[in-house]
């Protein structure tokens, strides 16, 4: 083993030593570890900023051997959260679900009426329409990982607000981190915008690969969307079409 490989796999048992303690933050200088990863050097500059274990994950993504256990400790670290405005209305948190170490990740934008009731992503109406657009993919919902940028149902079911989606989205992006896909679809406008940082519209950005760090990133239309334009479906059928080109490469 290379000193530089070598180097890596100490500072990845080290980084997980020190999460089992039950540490939140590092002291590690990011340039460092990009300097590591990309075989350059480190750097006496000024240091920068404490970075938390997940952001570590997204530079190493083979951080987590287990990715089961670690999506569950993210769901008892969020808890009955009360971080923004959406917990006074909500039933249930909506964290996700699927198979840990997925190949392809749907965003959505936040759970609906039903989600809320059920605690699940995707189960309302919109829901059965994705799920029957993964089954005629060859897939199963169990085969892929469903989540939204924000884990609780805004009021009347209004898109979520920019400090809301600013409180919840480190979550979805631990669990990407975790799961590590191979490709994300982003539903709708808000998942994409969001993780893309973009003001596009889903129209002008659908059917495009983009990149979230270095996962590919396909936008297309919501489910619920496609319910009240059903026209459109088949763009969303040429979308997906190159997102199971993608994920054979």
């Amino acid at each position: 083993m290379n000193d530089r490989a070598g180097l890596i796999q100490g500072f990845k048992k080290a980084v997980e030593f020190y999460r089992e303690l039950g540490f939140q933050y590092l002291p590690v200088k990011r340039s460092d570890i990009l300097n590591l990863i990309s075989g350059g050097t480190t750097t006496d500059d000024k240091p920068e900023p404490i970075i938390p274990p997940h952001q570590v994950a997204e530079l190493t993504p083979d951080y987590y051997p287990n990715k089961e256990g670690a999506l569950e400790d993210l769901k008892n670290e969020i808890g009955a959260c009360r971080r923004c405005k959406l917990s006074n209305g909500r039933r249930n948190i909506v964290f996700g679900e699927g198979k840990a170490d997925a190949d392809i990740m749907f965003i959505g934008e936040g759970p609906g009426r039903d989600e809320d009731i059920q605690a699940r992503p995707f189960v309302g109406e919109a829901g059965k329409l994705l799920t029957n657009l993964i089954l005629k993919l060859g897939l199963r919902r169990q085969d892929v990982y469903i989540a939204n940028i924000v884990k609780c149902r805004p009021p009347n079911n209004r898109n979520p607000e920019a400090d809301e989606i600013t409180t919840c989205v480190l979550f979805v992006e631990r669990q990407i981190a975790i799961i590590n896909p191979k490709v994300i679809v982003c539903l709708g406008k808000i998942s994409a915008q969001t993780l893309l940082k973009s003001s596009m519209a889903i129209s002008k950005l659908r059917g495009t690969f983009s990149h979230y760090h270095d996962i590919p990133v396909m936008p297309t239309f919501h489910p619920a969307y496609l319910l009240r334009n059903p026209k459109d479906k088949w763009l969303t059928w040429e979308d997906m079409q190159k997102v199971l080109e993608k994920i054979k490469t």
